[in-house]
């Protein structure tokens, strides 16, 4: 009887929790989550024009492009014979890339800092442009945690869309030629998408939410997305959020011509290719980098002096559920999203 007891009073106080949590029946949707709200504390950009967003920034205002031509060399198809690279490059309809500058001058990608070094085997060139991107970002946020409690509560949101193809031709290569132990045993590594958080969290120590939205074109904007509405339901504070990308490669810019999504009217006029509004628009400019964002609640980020560069106030996502690569024609898609977006700042 005692047992019984116990039984019931247990029952009774889950069944007295539940109804305050379902506070006008059992079938009525639970209250609303407090929403906080998100900031923008922090910028970083590793593009075509440059690393940094001050030498991207200066360089677009003075009118600069980031497009030129591309050569045999930014195939990366190092392991292959000459003649195979130099038919691949001759097959390709689309010879213009938004291509990262490298180099050890200031505006351009350092391999041997991000990449080469022997602590960097399992890293790959769109992990690389996000780590570097990160560490710009997380600098001008002035938020390098120390102690255990903040570390926990700053998340990494970092996707990508096809991480390193660069890498999955290499060792195909590799396999064909049947040199099996020759198979990098951090290629598996290389090419996940989510270690590009993975690597970041792991370089500063951050312990919260580590993510990684893969949707394509759409992949920046959900990782951004994403990483406020973990902010704003209280899972952390900060969030280091954005995408990267590192497609200029044989196997990539071969399946886009061949999709025939690439821009092939300008391969002589690199500056004129990149024209998404225009009525002669024949498809896009493949191109590559990263740009990050350090999300933040906005008391937490006024409590510490942060500089607010702006406030992430509605995130809305849709699927026009009309093609795989085309969008709807009359916008249903981008309506959806918009809409949606605006009813999350309405309420």
């Amino acid at each position: 009887m005692e047992v019984a007891r116990r039984n019931c009073c247990r029952i009774m106080s889950f069944n007295i929790q539940l109804s305050r949590f379902f506070s006008c029946g059992p079938f009525d949707p639970p209250p609303q989550i407090p929403s906080r709200r998100v900031v923008v504390t922090g910028l970083g950009m590793v593009t075509p024009l440059g690393c940094g967003v001050e030498t991207t920034w200066k360089r677009l205002l003075e009118g600069e492009s980031g497009i030129r031509g591309i050569t045999v060399e930014d195939l990366k198809m190092n392991g292959f014979d000459r003649d195979t690279q130099l038919h691949t490059f001759d097959q390709l309809t689309s010879k213009v890339a938004a291509v990262v500058p490298c180099g050890t001058n200031s505006h351009e990608f350092n391999e041997e800092l991000w990449l080469n070094s022997k602590d960097h085997r399992s890293i790959a060139r769109f992990i690389g442009y996000a780590l570097c991107a990160a560490d710009e970002a997380l600098k001008d946020a002035n938020w390098m945690p120390t102690n255990q409690d903040e570390k926990e509560k700053t998340g990494v949101s970092i996707g990508a869309g096809t991480g390193s193809i660069s890498d999955v031709l290499d060792a195909s290569r590799i396999i064909c030629e049947k040199h099996l132990r020759r198979l990098s045993p951090f290629f598996v590594p290389r090419i996940l998408i989510n270690m590009a958080s993975g690597h970041v969290s792991m370089k500063y120590g951050f312990q919260g939410p580590n993510h990684a939205a893969v949707t394509a074109c759409a992949t920046g904007a959900h990782s951004i997305g994403d990483a406020a509405r973990m902010i704003q339901f209280g899972d952390v504070d900060v969030m280091v959020a954005g995408g990267t990308e590192a497609s200029i490669d044989a196997l990539s810019i071969a399946g886009f011509c061949r999709s025939r999504a690439l821009t092939t009217k300008h391969n002589g006029a690199p500056r004129e290719a990149s024209r998404p509004f225009d009525c002669g628009r024949d498809g896009f400019v493949i191109g590559e980098g990263s740009g990050i964002l350090v999300l933040e609640e906005l008391e937490h980020a006024k409590k510490r002096g942060a500089k607010l560069y702006a406030e992430v106030r509605g995130y809305g996502m849709s699927g026009d559920a009309y093609h795989i690569t085309q969008p709807h024609g009359d916008g249903r898609g981008a309506i959806l999203a918009m809409t949606r977006a605006l009813k999350q700042v309405r309420n």
